[in-house]
């Protein structure tokens, strides 16, 4: 991971917001030259002590304030990893700015954080992303090209299975699950944490489509583990043709990120980021579908952040890092915590 200062084209001077969240381990275990990590926001003590030993990083690359960091690093890009509440004010300090940012998933905690968010993003002409690691899979783009080649038919119903046994069971740091587990600063518990990439997902397969009802059950299985927020959930949307289930959950026997989507003639299971199944002929069976390679742009999301600074690449309307498809997912789970609330179906219109 290189952390020098190197102000050529070559190398993208990134700004890391947050050490809170346990993601943020993929960038310092990046070892590519074409990003340059400039400087760090974060006044977590543990957190900061933990990362300057692990990556034997220096005092000068740590900040207490964004606006520190922008002054003194002069960073083309930031990347945030701090508690999803705290999106908002990120973007809020560096898009007048004309800071390029990135974002964990999800965009926002609530519907409402994610419109100003996009406002800003559109006030100042700032590009904003919101990174899905099953964004990087190259499964996630091959069930799409099959889709589009009508290799299954017409397509009926979408399932996504993602979480894993519970944050606190598979050795989460301290300071990410104090505000994983906050129904505030997380804006729910799995419903957000893992509801999200089928959100996500869906909403880029079906090209932006709005679904017409949400409807969700929230339970609470480890209650003395997470007693503030959901820890298994199912989100069921409802679109004119298609049903899209969303099973999100941190009670799960193991990790997964997997979908299943099913048509009128077969199905296609994409197990994980490189492998897939696909079933075109019951008499045949089920077989192993090797995806095409994608792109470094696409596999990478710091690669990606590179080329939108360096290389002026556009994200698409829709895309799967895209401010329009965010929003969708934003107001979907913002729907789906008031289902949970008021146990019933609601319309797509509710919060409107």
């Amino acid at each position: 991971m290189a952390q020098s200062q190197d102000k050529s084209d070559q190398t993208l001077r990134l700004g890391v917001i947050g050490l809170v969240h346990d993601h943020v381990s993929w960038i310092f275990n990046r070892n590519k030259k074409d990003v340059t990590i400039v400087g760090v926001v974060e006044t977590n003590q543990e957190a900061i002590a933990r990362y300057k030993k692990r990556y034997k990083l220096h005092d000068s690359l740590f900040f207490e304030t964004y606006k520190d960091l922008y002054l003194k690093a002069k960073p083309q890009a930031v990347s945030a990893f701090n508690a999803t509440k705290n999106h908002l004010e990120v973007v809020a300090f560096f898009a007048p700015r004309k800071i390029p940012i990135m974002v964990e998933k999800p965009m926002a905690t609530t519907y409402e954080d994610a419109l100003k968010m996009a406002a800003l993003s559109k006030q100042y002409s700032v590009p904003l992303l919101i990174n899905y690691e099953t964004s990087w899979y190259a499964s996630t783009y091959e069930a799409k090209a099959l889709l589009s080649q009508n290799r299954i038919g017409n397509l009926n119903k979408l399932v996504f299975n993602t979480g894993h046994p519970g944050p606190k069971e598979i050795g989460c740091s301290s300071e990410f699950l104090e505000w994983l587990t906050d129904p505030i600063l997380n804006g729910g518990g799995a419903l957000t944490d893992f509801g999200c990439y089928g959100a996500n997902l869906s909403t880029w397969i079906l090209n932006g489509q709005t679904p017409l009802t949400v409807t969700c059950v929230a339970k609470q299985t480890k209650p003395e583990i997470y007693p503030k927020v959901d820890d298994d959930t199912t989100i069921v949307l409802e679109y004119e043709k298609q049903q899209v289930v969303i099973q999100a959950s941190w009670n799960w026997s193991h990790n997964r990120k997997d979908m299943q989507l099913y048509g009128s003639n077969g199905y296609i299971n994409c197990l994980n980021g490189s492998k897939m199944t696909l079933l075109k002929d019951e008499s045949i069976g089920e077989q192993m579908h090797k995806p095409k390679p994608i792109k470094s742009f696409q596999e990478d999301p710091f690669r990606l952040l590179y080329e939108v600074v360096h290389k002026e690449r556009s994200i698409p309307p829709n895309s799967l890092y895209s401010i329009e498809n965010n929003l969708i997912v934003s107001k979907i789970l913002s729907l789906a915590l008031l289902s949970t609330q008021e146990k019933k179906s609601l319309p797509w219109n509710y919060l409107d």
